[in-house]
């Protein structure tokens, strides 16, 4: 059954890597592995972080709506799925399309934000907010998207709760080395560029400037903002290393052989490099921001600290180091729920229950 995808905060074959191409491609997984036929229907990117583009954008999306109106009108596709819809990346081409070929739109992560109703946000605003009033099925990664969603949600919309997941195929579990002595094994993952990154990298100095005891940092990620990032770590000598952008292979390695993933995650949707590590068997130290509570179990999984709040991180860290036998309980449990709660499979089945309703019951894929 052929499924429009649409991602307009970055299409899933963008060059440049990053969490939000990183689950573009999850869900376009997902909808195969639920039974689907997702073709990409646009690249056409809304992102705007100032909003002073979003009229030419909203111009040139009603023109890619016609254009695939015209297309599709004989052999439309059985529903519209938006990946991410929010203030500076609206969806104005999926619920036009939608529309005018009287087919479902579905929408994975929306996003409402009031207080961007006024100001230079304005026209994005009301563009994300028209596409998710158009919405028949929302489905919703976390609480704190819930809570908002919720609040505005139109008669006959409706809300599914599918939490981040990541596929265990495409993250073979790395051999994970056996405990030994020596320094705390720490570990970052993350883009480095301007804004919420780089004020994450900023918590993450302060917090290990708190750190007593011997431990080294293994750093991998690169960007726009990497000179400033060196410069935050450069107190820290040779105990911290940084290896730049790794391949998916390097990465498992890396997260198979720490002891704790480590992130401030300054206004993190939830994080998949939080999800990934946990894979690997690396439990995580997180900041509370938005869904990181959503990808992290408390205690179980590894621990939450207040957002912001660089002593708490630090103290979070250090209760850890002090205790092995808990961080190799959580090492275990964090390996189960990434793999198994959040895989590719149990997201699947809920998503393939999800649509049912709009398009009638689909077949999941059989497994190789």
């Amino acid at each position: 059954m052929r499924v429009a995808f649409y991602a307009p905060l970055k299409a899933p074959d963008d060059p440049v890597p990053s969490g939000e191409r990183t689950v573009a491609r999850l869900w376009l997984a997902a909808l195969r592995e639920a039974g689907f036929a997702p073709d990409l229907a646009s690249r056409l990117r809304t992102r705007d972080p100032g909003g002073e583009r979003h009229p030419a954008l909203a111009a040139a999306s009603r023109a890619e709506a016609g254009r695939l109106v015209a297309a599709w009108r004989d052999g439309p596709p059985a529903l519209w799925f938006t990946y991410h819809v929010y203030y500076k990346a609206p969806d104005w081409i999926g619920p036009a399309v939608a529309a005018a070929l009287g087919i479902p739109y579905v929408v994975a992560e929306g996003t409402r934000a009031a207080k961007r109703a006024a100001g230079p946000h304005a026209v994005g605003h009301a563009g994300a907010e028209a596409a998710l009033d158009a919405a028949a099925l929302i489905l919703v990664p976390t609480a704190a998207d819930r809570e908002s969603l919720e609040a505005a949600q139109p008669p006959g919309q409706r809300l599914i709760d599918l939490p981040p997941f990541l596929d265990p195929a495409a993250w073979p579990r790395a051999p994970r080395p056996a405990p030994a002595a020596g320094p705390l094994r720490l570990a970052c993952v993350a883009m480095m560029r301007p804004g919420d990154k780089l004020a994450s990298y900023r918590l993450l100095a302060d917090a290990l400037a708190r750190l007593d005891g011997d431990w080294t940092l293994d750093v991998a990620g690169d960007g726009p903002a990497a000179a400033e990032v060196a410069a935050l770590l450069a107190p820290f000598g040779d105990r911290v290393r940084r290896h730049g952008a790794l391949a998916p292979a390097a990465l498992a390695a890396l997260y198979a052989g720490s002891d704790l993933l480590v992130w401030p995650a300054v206004n993190e949707a939830y994080g998949m490099a939080l999800l990934e590590a946990q894979g690997q068997g690396c439990p995580v130290v997180a900041g509370g921001y938005g869904g990181v509570p959503d990808v992290v179990r408390h205690g179980r999984t590894g621990l939450v600290a207040p957002p912001g709040d660089a002593a708490a991180l630090a103290a979070s860290v250090a209760a850890l180091a002090g205790d092995p036998a808990r961080r190799a309980a959580m090492a275990e449990a964090a390996a189960t729920f990434a793999r198994e709660e959040r895989g590719l499979a149990r997201a699947a089945a809920v998503l393939r229950g999800a649509l049912a309703p709009l398009v009638g019951p689909v077949r999941p894929r059989l497994s190789a």
